[in-house]
């Protein structure tokens, strides 16, 4: 039904909003666990390193689908109140995809040069001030590639969140097309895929700048070209 696109769009544009805060604040939430989660599995203290892998590995070892389903049902049955839908998805995907962070910022401090520390130490810099000087500089620049592959699996998890009736882009597609078009419909789904893809390339856009930014901040942009000296007596 070609036709029907103007009519899909202005339709499914009405979950983009839904979309876009539900992607900010999961990526919000993943950044503020990752590193959280990521410097603990490096702490001196065992009890601290343990309770992270707990973490880590139980959110990646579970569905993010029952991870949904137990907050938005079960959790409230031991708090007492019922947790907004919204507020539901963003912590679902801020914990289960924080954990997936937490590896990026493992590693990404663990590949900092042991030069580069042990020269800082020399300076008698503080282990907090070697950490937030030295190492963090270094190893952000480093996570911005897989962090962006992060934060694009996070845009399209936001779909499941239609699973507990959230009218984002697919939840509204689903309630307010799918019932009048039916689900075989091509066009309903792929005005939904165009719209997922601009979102991703807005999100490797902006990494990318960070990328290019952060770089530039450690020396390690793109060497001016030189040019070639005139020969004498050329020109």
């Amino acid at each position: 039904m070609t036709g029907d696109v103007g009519l899909f769009v202005s339709v499914i544009l009405q979950g983009l909003p839904v979309t876009v805060l539900a992607t900010v604040g999961g990526i919000a939430l993943t950044i503020v666990l990752s590193f959280a989660a990521g410097l603990a599995l490096m702490a001196r203290s065992r009890a601290v390193r343990v309770l992270a892998r707990i973490y880590v590995e139980g959110l990646r070892g579970t569905s993010e689908v029952v991870q949904l389903f137990w907050v938005f049902f079960a959790l409230p049955l031991l708090v007492g109140y019922q947790i907004v839908p919204l507020a539901a998805g963003i912590l679902v995907l801020g914990l289960n995809h924080g954990a997936y962070g937490a590896e990026i910022v493992r590693g990404a401090v663990q590949s900092v040069p042991r030069a580069q520390i042990e020269g800082a130490m020399a300076l008698s810099l503080s282990p907090a001030q070697r950490m937030v000087r030295v190492v963090l500089p270094q190893a952000v620049v480093e996570m911005l590639p897989p962090f962006n592959t992060l934060f694009i699996q996070l845009l399209k998890s936001t779909a499941l969140l239609s699973f507990v009736s959230i009218l984002d882009l697919t939840g509204i597609a689903q309630q307010r097309l799918i019932p009048n078009f039916g689900p075989q419909d091509f066009t309903i789904w792929t005005v939904v895929l165009v719209f997922y893809l601009v979102l991703a390339l807005l999100i490797t856009a902006v990494m990318r700048l960070l990328e290019r930014a952060g770089a530039a901040r450690l020396g390690r942009g793109p060497v001016p070209k030189r040019r070639a000296p005139v020969p004498a007596g050329v020109g």
